[in-house]
């Protein structure tokens, strides 16, 4: 594997990194109210972005983290955008032993 890639698989290990600690907490605490919508809202659009670009351009480290950072930024907006109750049940089903 040539260092370039090296870098992008690295780069793909931190980012997805950063964003699984916010999404387990919203899965243990149900709580979403410190999140800023507009900032998750900017962060899913530019995810995607990225992940369309990587598309384009057929390069694998680009697709692989933006890909998986989408669907953690996507969830952690959804459950920002969710009801409360709705909230706590898409919680309770990912981490039955918190409870609802």
């Amino acid at each position: 594997m040539d260092p370039a890639s090296l870098v992008g698989y690295a780069a793909t290990l931190c980012s997805v990194t950063s964003f699984v600690p916010q999404a387990w907490k919203v899965i243990r605490t149900r709580e979403t109210a410190a999140i800023s919508l507009r900032m998750y809202a900017i962060t899913v659009l530019g995810f995607a972005l990225w992940l369309t670009y990587g598309v384009l351009l057929g390069q694998w480290p680009l697709i692989l983290t933006n890909g998986i950072c989408l669907l953690l930024s996507g969830f952690i907006l959804t459950m920002k955008l969710l009801p409360r109750g709705r909230r706590r049940a898409v919680a309770a089903a990912l981490d039955p032993a918190q409870g609802g």
